[in-house]
């Protein structure tokens, strides 16, 4: 797919947390073949404007969406934002751990925090857009999930790894309900990818025990990621249904 600048030509992609690691490249991703690019962001304005601009000089078109995902009103705020644009494809890649917390030490706001980033927010998104695709007999919705889904995750991540699992799971659901209407709905389940997220959260001991326990023997790149993100959205894989794709290198095998 890397020679086919006009792949995704004519289609409307929103991508959730575009402003960095996996969200960014699958935002260039997209918008070098052709789409226009909602690249959405909570905070980082400045950094989601600069990838719609690389998106533009690379002869796409695209345009920033604002909302915190986070917190439920930020998400019907998306929601209302993106119910009537004719949306062919729905990255639901914005996820954040929040901060490591020990089962003793949650509240009440971190758990639904997290709950709502990584999990509510994702089908919220995908209940607003969906109408319209069953309008149009088309369309392709992929999560991301996490590796963390099959693991439960490292110290601190229990919210953040039950919201993965119910995005799985979800996934699945979702795509036997919207398969008739030639919808796909897919997840990405990434292992540890070398983004700011790994930098905020994992120390270089985890990092390096990561990579001792890989058998490529290194940590993933967002761009390796956004391009399966592209296959499931592509009419490659068009036979391709309520699948998690684990992107780890080996580090976990099915």
């Amino acid at each position: 797919m890397e020679n086919d600048t006009l792949l995704f030509q004519g289609k409307t992609v929103l991508v959730t947390g575009a402003s960095s690691g996996i969200g960014l490249a699958t935002a260039l991703a997209f918008g070098s073949r052709g789409a226009h690019v909602m690249a959405h962001y909570h905070q980082r304005q400045a950094e989601a404007q600069a990838v719609v601009e690389r998106i533009r000089e690379a002869g796409g078109s695209g345009e920033i969406l604002q909302g915190d995902l986070g917190a439920m009103a930020g998400v019907r705020g998306v929601a209302r934002a993106i119910a009537q644009r004719p949306i062919d494809i729905l990255v639901n890649n914005a996820g954040w751990l929040v901060e490591r917390a020990r089962v003793l030490e949650f509240t009440e706001e971190l758990w639904d925090r997290v709950l709502t980033l990584n999990l509510s927010s994702a089908f919220f998104l995908a209940q607003a857009v969906l109408p319209g695709m069953v309008e149009r007999g088309s369309g392709a919705i992929v999560n991301l999930s996490s590796v963390a889904a099959r693991t439960g995750g490292g110290p601190g991540a229990l919210a953040y790894s039950a919201a993965k699992a119910g995005l799985s799971a979800a996934t699945k659901g979702l795509a036997r309900e919207f398969a008739p209407h030639g919808i796909r709905i897919n997840a990405v389940s990434p292992g540890t990818i070398d983004t700011e997220y790994h930098r905020v959260f994992s120390t270089a001991p985890m990092l390096d025990g990561v990579r001792a326990a890989t058998p490529m023997g290194r940590l993933g790149t967002a761009e390796e990621v956004a391009a399966v993100i592209l296959f499931l959205a592509s009419d490659a894989a068009r036979f391709i249904q309520g699948q998690v794709i684990e992107v780890n290198g080996g580090f976990l095998m099915a």
